[in-house]
């Protein structure tokens, strides 16, 4: 193609473009073909933003104004001239557009088996479409002209030919090799953070050059830290998959002391692969599996500062990864590194000339500098950052905002500063330390320093620079704790904009350059004596042997030390940080003699069982932190530590609360918030204690404590602390605590306490307070965390009348659980004044409450709106609901609702949400329904129309009676936004969507349709699908059809389009045949992939309310789980057929069997992660012979089951009398157990499926079945019997006691990989 001038790039360039390139063609002739190619080519390889219109439209359809829009905001138009493309009015409407706001340069024909001549003139096939325009007589003279004349435009410009390429695929590259010379930078432009100097483009050239080589295979690049090493090589990378040289950029950062499980997750993570293997060696062999398996991977290495083997990571050899076209690209400081890499092109990467230093220091400072003397005193700064992007842009923001007078003064302490460093890394230092010096405030500058205490490459988390911060003595204009945090959060958005510090991808997060971290430890080092002693997470196994006694600070923290010296001296000491050494158990009694400075100290996830005698040396201690430190046994010592202002002691061993803990009369913080890995945590709190500590602002105990007030058991008159205590806390603003009753509040207080953050739990009985607790450490939801929130199994009206003002007319959340005489919300919320409620929770039987809200428009009250701000709606096990809404709601009430989710409510009406409750749910962005057997239809749509819906999530589960979405005609909008539907086990009849209706949905991502028995579309038939037209869904990237046995039996037509599509999973849909080809997907479409598919699964089932729903952990938990599962199930001997099967066995189980999954897994992956590892391992060493039988055993299951009355009547509470007995139980060792799995595999090989259960007699259980149960302890012995495995067996049953009747087969995948994975690891012959 002739080469176009210049100058399109130029005007081009000056404009933000949303698209680089507009595709105008005529979907009949070529979507399918040379049009998807051309948008794979350009989009999907090579990254260049390509608008493709999603819709064919026909002959009088009006063309969008967002397709105008598009147009208007495209760099380049690419007009694909085909046969028939003048037969379409809207394609003829896009091109007179285009020709009318593009330059001409900017228009792009491409003559596909056409002649321009017959374009230009409207010859052959475009004269036909013209005749059939005008015998229409549908357009105007001046319109048909107004297409000619476009044609005639477009047809005299230079473009591509068919005739001058062989094939199409040599044609696509020509046009998107050409695209790619006009849209990508050829001019010095910014990419990101990364301005592109012609100083720094011959690293650039060079490094291009390097990686379109194919004798290349390793590149390195060196230069000074700071000059812009990881930005450049971040640049380059994008630029190198836009231009197709490689199909992935995987990117990790390896630091001084390269962790080596680290590095491995991030190349796992940025290949979407999981690792569960337990060995390096093992995830390193998985990894190089998975690298060698694909083609043209650009992995970079940052921040080498030696040899590396990379084959211990899992990355191939050089001359592998060269027979995959993939290479490796590494940074460091040293080049003596590249040729220890035996790298093959070493590129140096310069500082910056003097020019493009001026540059980037004017573009940072912001300023004009509009007078000779300020610019001439700003230059001589920039000059003085030596060309290093990192010390530029620290010291221009430092001096930004500052007057002619300070710059002068700036300027003359970077020229006398002399700094002793190697290298040249004292002009990053000077620079840095400038920028450090003009840091207003000291707080500012000690949480700067605090930081470099951190790893490096650490997401640091601000909550712990406020409590280090505040232990040092920071803060000190904050008048409360509260108010310090929030200072601790501005102080480091003002570092982030002074770019000493980088933000996290993590919310709560900051993170710190590896320069600006060297220069922080060598800044405290000059500020004192010795410094700073840095060495976290270097994997150090000893005490360092050097320490000088200066040091003002050390962080050991995240190492394998496992013993200290026995002593510290260290007088000048500060800070000690020693968390996360695992091993770490016992604090030598001399230890803390010589370091009676010490103001904070951090020993938390250590081993350590006391603390020493020692601690009465730290007269100045201020904050002490022992989180998870499960091992803990004697704290006595505490009583001395007078100064103390924070006690941190999360998830306290003990029982009782020490009375020493009263002593600490400074105390400002008091946190022993969680339970213990064994008991139920403290159950008791001596009276007296909470009400020494006058100086209290947080108080934080969520812990299992319950019984205000009460008699301590077997202590005669000794009462546990009383409510008083709390509420006469003169300063206390922070208040996490649970209650048995709400008479254990005192009716009156002298003056009304000031709790501005909050989160109270009032549950009367045991079963309350199980689903509390679960509400509270696994969370109910994934959404925002709530600062005022209020859980109660009582009304409002019952709380003392102090209690209004002070708590419940603030509240955010509130959650009401297993309260039976609620029956007017209403009421509560005037009683209550809600009025600043966001969420609102009705868990368990409401005997009166049939209509949530219940309108009264004779009451004045009840015509005001109400629930304005409430943005989260859960109703759970609502016996008694009929309906959501009696009556019409006042104007504004809920319309801020974004969240509704509803379960196990089954005598709730046939229409969840009428019309005149839609109406004024506006703003609903996620919809959650499960069993409620009387639904007949989701939406109510009589008389309304609706303009705009946010609804972007549906999932609708086990609805017996539902028939269809919606009760009638749904307007087309309604489902605009939607992404997300999953439905499972529902029995709509029909389709789901009218045509219309599927017309609108051009948001929707993914479909998850499951277990739907009389499902017969996706989208209904109409005359429009009679006549082979297609709906299309743009932007469907995944769809999931199982089970379905009507689904389409009526017409195998797939009457869907999904130009995205990338994964389709199909099973038991006896008439659905089609392929992935049938949906026209410009992807390579994975077919049936049961990764994808549990993954999926995954999804669905984290994301429903459960009452044991799941923390984000967990969840993150399960999903690798299921992932690791399915990946290891494929590669095993009739696994599938296992797999697939396994919902119809689970399904004939008692549903109570089910009841408390949930919490079981859960609480197995939070205490023993290392069996997340061990189950896919096992199941990989099942034999063939044990797969083929337990098909059979879960088909007998239930009858066998049936034959154990007695044995499940005994063994009925066995958790809530001993809830000790299942932390005794390390399932992930226990599977190891060769005498266990040996008789669990001989069980099921023995198993001949025909086993007669009619001639079995009921199983009693041995009388001292019940004692050994609550006895037995597993983690001594194991050497197990029968009886012991039906102890564990049963007790596994009883975990899953109390999930609802429907959950059985939420986790049916999980729980077929915790029966199989007790296979056998010991059946060493058969192996």
């Amino acid at each position: 193609m002739a080469s176009s001038s210049k100058t399109a790039s130029a005007s081009s360039s000056a404009h933000q473009w949303k698209y680089d390139v507009f595709l105008s063609f005529r979907g009949a002739d070529t979507r399918r073909s040379i049009a998807s190619e051309i948008y794979d080519g350009l989009q999907n390889k090579r990254g260049i933003k390509t608008f493709l219109d999603d819709q064919d439209l026909e002959v009088g359809d009006v063309i969008s104004p967002s397709l105008l829009t598009a147009i208007e905001e495209s760099r380049f138009a690419i007009v694909v001239l085909s046969p028939n493309y003048a037969f379409s009015t809207w394609c003829l409407e896009e091109l007179t557009k285009i020709c009318q706001c593009m330059e001409d340069n900017r228009i792009l024909p491409l003559f596909y088996n056409v002649n321009p001549t017959d374009v230009r003139y409207q010859k052959m096939t475009f004269k036909d479409a013209f005749t059939k325009h005008e015998i229409s007589g549908k357009y105007e003279s001046k319109k048909l002209q107004q297409w000619r004349d476009a044609l005639n435009k477009v047809a005299t410009f230079s473009g591509w030919h068919t005739d001058k390429f062989k094939t199409d695929r040599e044609l696509v590259d020509a046009i998107v090799d050409f695209v790619c010379t006009k849209v990508l930078p050829t001019t010095t432009e910014s990419t990101g953070d990364f301005t592109v100097f012609e100083a720094t483009r011959q690293a650039m050239d060079q490094l291009m050059k390097a990686l379109k080589d194919n004798k290349v295979t390793a590149v390195g690049v060196y230069g000074m830290g700071g000059v812009g090493k990881t930005t450049l090589v971040e640049h380059v990378g994008q630029e190198a998959r836009k231009q197709g040289l490689f199909d992935r950029v995987i990117m990790v950062t390896v630091n001084q002391t390269p962790d080596l499980k680290r590095i491995q997750g991030i190349l796992a993570d940025r290949l979407g692969i999981k690792l569960m293997n337990e060995t390096d060696e093992g995830r390193a062999s998985r990894l190089y599996s998975e690298i060698m398996r694909r083609n043209k991977t650009l992995i970079i290495l940052d921040n080498v500062w030696g040899i590396i083997n990379l084959p211990s990571i899992g990355i191939p050899t050089y001359d592998n990864l060269q027979s995959c076209n993939s290479k490796v690209l590494l940074t460091t400081r040293r080049q003596n590194v590249c040729h220890a890499m035996i790298s093959q092109e070493n590129i140096i990467l310069n500082s910056l000339s003097k020019e493009d230093s001026w540059t980037l220091f004017v573009k940072y400072a912001r300023m004009s500098f509009e007078s000779t003397d300020f610019e001439d005193v700003a230059r001589k700064l920039a000059g003085e950052c030596g060309g290093l992007p990192v010390a530029l842009i620290a010291v221009a923001r430092a001096l930004g905002d500052k007057d002619l007078t300070e710059w002068k003064h700036a300027a003359q302490r970077l020229e006398k500063s002399q700094v002793a460093n190697r290298e040249d890394e004292g002009v990053a230092f000077k620079c840095i330390k400038l920028s450090y010096d003009f840091l207003k405030h000291e707080d500012s500058k000690s949480c700067f320093l605090l930081c470099c205490l951190f790893p490096e490459d650490y997401d640091i988390q601000i909550e712990d620079l406020f409590k280090y911060g505040i232990g040092k003595g920071l803060f000190k204009d904050a008048a409360t704790i509260q108010e310090a945090r929030g200072e601790a959060d501005l102080v480091a958005k003002h570092l982030i904009h002074s770019s000493l510090l980088l933000d996290s991808e993590y919310d709560g997060c900051v993170r710190m350059h590896d320069v600006i971290r060297d220069t922080a430890i060598q800044i405290t080092q000059s500020e004192d004596e010795d410094g700073f002693l840095v060495k976290a997470g270097c994997g150090l196994k000893i005490w360092p042997c050097r320490l000088g006694e200066g040091h003002t600070a050390i962080s050991l923290m995240k190492n394998d030390i496992r013993e200290l010296p026995e002593e510290l001296v260290c007088p000048k000491l500060q800070i000690l940080l020693l968390q996360e050494n695992d091993d770490l158990d016992q604090i030598p009694d001399t230890f803390f003699e010589n370091t009676s400075s010490l103001r904070v100290v951090d020993l938390s996830y250590t081993s350590v069982s006391s603390l020493s005698k020692s601690f009465i040396h730290l007269s100045n201690l201020q904050g002490l932190y022992l989180d998870s430190c499960q091992n803990i046994s004697d704290i006595s010592v505490l009583k001395n530590l007078k100064k103390l202002e924070i006690l941190s002691m999360k998830e306290y061993p003990l029982k009782e609360l020490s009375t020493e803990i009263g002593n600490l009369t400074n105390l400002r913080v008091l946190d022993v918030s969680g339970q213990g890995s064994v008991g139920e945590g403290i159950v008791r709190i001596p009276s007296g204690v909470i009400s020494k500590l006058r100086k209290l602002e947080e108080l934080c105990l969520h812990c299992g404590f319950w019984d205000w007030g009460s008699n301590v058991e077997g202590e005669g008159e000794t009462t546990n602390v009383s409510f008083d205590e709390v509420t006469s806390l003169p300063y206390l603003n922070n208040l996490k605590i649970c209650i048995s009753d709400v008479k254990c509040f005192p009716k009156g207080v002298r003056v009304n306490p000031s709790w501005t953050c909050f989160d109270i739990c009032i549950g009367r009985d045991r079963k309350t307070r199980n689903i509390i607790r679960e509400l509270r450490h696994l969370s109910w939801h994934d959404g925002p965390v709530y600062s005022r929130s209020l859980v109660l199994d009582t009304t409002i009206s019952m709380l003392p009348a102090w209690f209004f003002n002070v708590v419940t007319k603030n509240i955010e959340k509130l959650v009401y659980v297993n309260f039976t005489g609620l029956n007017n919300i209403f009421m509560e919320y005037h009683h209550g004044r809600l009025h600043s409620l966001k969420h609102l929770s009705v868990i368990g039987p409401n005997e009166n409450l049939e209509a949530l809200f219940l309108v009264d428009i004779r009451r004045r009250d009840q015509n005001k709106a109400v629930f304005e701000k409430l943005e989260e709606l859960h109703l759970d096990s609502m016996d008694s609901l009929k309906e959501l809404c009696s009556g019409e709601l006042p104007s504004r009430s809920l319309w801020n609702l974004k969240v509704l989710k509803v379960r196990d409510c089954p005598n709730l009406g046939n229409v969840l949400l009428p019309s005149q409750l839609f109406q004024r749910l506006s703003n609903l962005k996620n919809l959650f329904c499960k069993c409620l057997p009387g639904m007949e239809y989701v939406f109510g749509c009589e008389g309304f129309e609706i303009e705009q819906s946010k609804l972007r999530r549906m999932e609708l589960f086990e609805l017996d009676a539902v028939k269809s979405i919606c009760n009638g005609p749904a307007p087309p909008a309604m489902f605009q936004a939607l992404t997300s539907l999953y439905i499972y086990r529902c029995n709509f009849l029909g389709g789901l969507f009218t045509f219309d209706v599927a017309q609108c949905l051009s948001q929707l991502e993914n479909i998850f349709l499951e277990s739907c028995p009389n499902l017969g579309r996706v989208i209904e038939a109409s005359k429009e699908s009679e006549l082979s037209k297609k709906t299309v869904l743009p932007k469907l990237k995944s769809l999931v059809l199982v089970n379905l046995p009507m689904l389409y039996s009526g017409s195998a037509a797939i009457d869907m389009e999904c130009p995205s599509l990338q994964h389709l999973y199909v099973r038991e849909c006896p008439h659905f045949s089609a392929s992935a080809y049938n949906f026209g997907s410009n992807n390579q479409v994975k077919l049936n992939d049961v990764v994808h598919y549990f993954t999926q699964q995954a999804a669905r089932l984290v994301k429903q309310p459960t009452r044991w729903d799941m923390s984000l952990k967990a969840e993150e938990k399960i999903r690798t789980l299921m992932e690791a599962i399915a990946e290891v199930w494929m590669k095993i001997p009739q696994s599938m057929e296992n797999l697939e099967n396994f919902p119809k066995y689970v399904d004939k189980l008692p549903r109570s069997l089910m009841k408390k999954m949930p919490e079981f897994l859960v609480n197995i992956m939070e205490k023993e992660p290392q069996i997340m590892e061990k189950v896919p391992k096992l199941l990989e060493k099942i034999p063939t012979s044990v797969m083929k039988k337990i098909p059979k055993l879960f088909e007998k299951m239930p009858e066998l089951i049936g034959k154990m009355p007695v044995t499940m009547e005994l063994m009925s509470g066995i958790f809530t009398k001993n809830p000790e007995s299942m932390e005794r139980v390390p399932v992930a060792k226990l599977m190891e157990d060769p005498n266990f799995a040996g008789i669990m595999e001989n069980c099921l090989s023995e198993w001949d499926g025909n086993w007669p259960l009619e001639k079995m007699e009921p199983l009693e259980m041995p009388q001292d079945m019940s004692h050994m149960i609550s006895t037995t302890e597993f983690a001594g012995n194991w050497s197990l019997d029968i009886m012991e495995i039906m102890e564990l067996v049963e007790n596994v049953r009883q975990v899953m006691s109390h999930m609802s009747d429907s959950d059985m087969t939420e986790f049916l995948c999980m729980l077929k990989c915790a029966l199989e994975s007790f296979g056998s690891e010991s059946n060493s012959a058969e192996q």
